[in-house]
């Protein structure tokens, strides 16, 4: 089966906002990473996926759960920063949220009629999750088309990162679509071909 994926660029710098459907005639969306309220995401969620807490991803999680009532799943490393965003972020007006689900990585998730596996892929940041569902991977800010996460910020950390990547290649099939948190879709096969990051990954 393949999912229906819309993609939105929210917020100030255009994070990715995944609209997911099981189908055409799907009554109900998953949303993940929601980088501002707008209008263009659905009424009916059946759930709010957050893969890590970098402000740009949670500038819509308040006032979007509020309006849907959907149930906000976020990493219990990092569920703090939403809470509490003045602590990390006290220079951006963030609206604090307190995450509904707390997960650790290695759950599943069954969200309308979807079946998401949740992975924890630090590096990016010390508990960053991405979130795989038939064939497709939400992998925030861990991997993009032609580039990687930052490590160069608070609790980034280079080796992670690529150890985080790693099991992402071995556990799935090139073929697998990765939905990043910015810029385009890209496959897990095509980053290990040509990734100028991921040259130790090749060699190894």
């Amino acid at each position: 089966m393949s999912l229906l994926v819309e993609r939105h660029e929210l917020g100030p710098v255009g994070t990715n906002c995944y609209v997911v459907r099981h189908d055409e005639s799907a009554a109900e969306a998953v949303v993940v990473d929601p980088g501002a309220d707008v209008a263009e995401l659905p009424e009916a969620c059946a759930g709010i996926l957050i893969t890590h807490s970098h402000w740009d991803h949670l500038g819509g999680v308040a006032t979007y759960a509020l309006r849907t009532e959907a149930s906000v799943y976020m990493p219990r490393v990092e569920a703090p920063v939403l809470a509490q965003p003045e602590n990390w972020f006290p220079e951006i007006e963030l609206r604090p949220y307190e995450a509904d689900v707390l997960l650790d990585g290695g759950e599943t998730i069954e969200l309308a009629g979807i079946a998401f596996e949740t992975l924890n892929v630090p590096g990016h940041s010390p508990g960053h999750l991405a979130y795989h569902a038939d064939g497709a991977l939400f992998s925030g800010d861990v991997l993009f088309a032609g580039s990687v996460g930052r490590t160069d910020i608070p609790y980034g950390d280079w080796g992670t990162l690529v150890d985080s990547i790693r099991g992402l290649i071995e556990r799935f099939p090139p073929e697998t679509v990765v939905y990043s948190g910015h810029g385009p879709e890209t496959t897990l096969g095509a980053e290990l071909e040509r990734n100028p990051f991921l040259d130790e990954l090749r060699v190894s």
